[in-house]
């Protein structure tokens, strides 16, 4: 279901996740606060941009002025303490006179935007080509509109930040580029009942969630299922998971919980999950009947 370069392979060299990473920043000059190892990329960028700005006789403060940014912004990205946005690059570039080769790196730092974190579960989900997941108390990550994601981060307690909602935020929504891989993944996802008719975010930003919802799952590679709340027997209350397939035959699981998350690659635990989700599929209303469901609270909302 994909090429070669994206899922014939298994899943050496990914890490464990955290929690706040997977379903579950900017504070408005331009910049992003570097709150995990990114790598020597960003730390390279810096340097590159203060080689610019030294050689063309500007002080960080003459940078600044001139692209809208204060000083000590300047500082910080050239020291690489800060992810630069886009426009502080193509500004910069212009400014520098540096003829594309400071903008030429935002495809570089594109990943490096978002946590490390959502940047281990970006790369498992970009290299599976099946995905199948059970949530029990909100909607899935790759389904949830921005609003919505902003929304729960705005509600997690602890606190975050702005500058720490808007990250997360970010990488969430980049996820959301499985909908558009070629070749297609088979995307299947599980929600119980209260997750659709929980208003998260208030009315609105419910309303659009639902309608997402309905646009996503009239999609052909992806199925949407509800589970009722009045069923009696019910496979999935050891608690919501997702179930990842690889092009060389492998699979891993992830098991989330309140504050730790666990990966699970071995093919017995595998397939136990395997065997629940399931039946999980089978104990919900099928995707039509779903579809039909999430129109009916949108109706209601």
């Amino acid at each position: 279901m994909t090429d070669e370069g994206e899922g014939a392979g298994g899943i050496e060299g990914i890490g464990s996740l955290t929690a706040d990473g997977l379903n579950g920043a900017d504070d408005g000059d331009g910049a992003l606060d570097l709150e995990d190892d990114s790598g020597a990329v960003i730390a390279a960028v810096g340097r590159q941009i203060r080689l610019w700005r030294e050689s063309a006789g500007l002080r960080a403060k003459d940078l600044g002025d001139a692209i809208g940014y204060g000083e000590n912004q300047v500082y910080k990205v050239e020291g690489g303490k800060r992810i630069p946005k886009p426009e502080f690059l193509d500004k910069a570039d212009q400014v520098l006179g540096a003829g594309g080769k400071i903008a030429a790196t935002k495809q570089d730092l594109k990943e490096a935007r978002y946590p490390k974190k959502v940047r281990g579960l970006a790369t498992l989900e970009r290299a599976a080509v099946e995905f199948g997941a059970y949530d029990n108390h909100n909607l899935n990550g790759l389904l949830q509109t921005e609003e919505y994601a902003r929304a729960l981060y705005e509600m997690r307690r602890p606190s975050y930040g702005r500058d720490e909602v808007e990250r997360h935020v970010a990488g969430r929504m980049g996820r959301q580029g499985i909908f558009e891989r070629k070749p297609p993944a088979m995307l299947s996802f599980v929600q119980e009942e209260v997750t659709i008719r929980r208003p998260l975010g208030g009315g609105a930003v419910a309303r659009r969630q639902l309608e997402r919802l309905l646009e996503i799952g009239m999609l052909r590679n992806v199925e949407i299922q509800v589970m009722p709340t009045d069923r009696h027997d019910h496979a999935g209350m050891g608690g919501q998971f997702q179930l990842l397939k690889f092009g060389d035959g492998t699979a891993v699981a992830h098991w989330e919980g309140q504050l730790f998350n666990r990966l699970v690659s071995d093919p017995k635990q595998v397939r136990i999950i395997e065997l629940r989700y399931g039946i999980i599929r089978s104990q919900a209303l099928t995707p039509q009947e779903s579809l039909a469901f999430i129109e009916k609270v949108l109706g209601e909302t």
